[in-house]
């Protein structure tokens, strides 16, 4: 059976992204709203700030998104309709002491909706194997 079938199909993913994205976006340790940096490189928005705005239609945009990768990550439909992971985290400048808070994060929402941990270990791996298209500042 997919994971995804083992999490619950659609509705299961909802509830763990429903848990975690408030966690994630107010932990300062994240940093999702991305203060205090901005674009670097040789652009003609260099310097300009990245600062995300977490407008009730930027939460909801950013929930859509994040449910729709993880039902195609573990194994459900296919049906992405965000950027690659890739170009849309570019210009964040994410850390690795940044990623590593947010899969702990996630961690906190698997064990708060008690979801086994096999299932967990699966699931923080696929986070992981994004780390080298989500992480820039090494």
């Amino acid at each position: 059976m997919a994971l995804f079938d083992r999490l619950g199909a659609e509705q299961g993913i909802a509830r763990i992204v429903d848990d975690l994205t408030p966690r994630v976006l107010q932990d300062p340790r994240v940093n999702w709203q991305r203060s205090g940096v901005k674009r670097g490189g040789f652009s003609l928005h260099r310097d300009r700030s990245v600062a995300w705005n977490p407008s009730p239609e930027n939460i909801a945009k950013l929930k859509k998104h994040l449910s729709q990768f993880l039902i195609l990550a573990t194994g459900g439909p296919a049906h992405y309709e965000g950027q690659d992971i890739r170009s849309s985290h570019a210009d964040l400048h994410i850390s690795n002491p940044e990623f590593d808070a947010a899969v702990g994060d996630l961690k906190a929402s698997l064990d708060k909706l008690q979801i086994p941990n096999k299932e967990q270990k699966e699931l923080i791996a696929i986070v992981e194997s994004t780390r080298p298209e989500v992480v820039t500042v090494r």
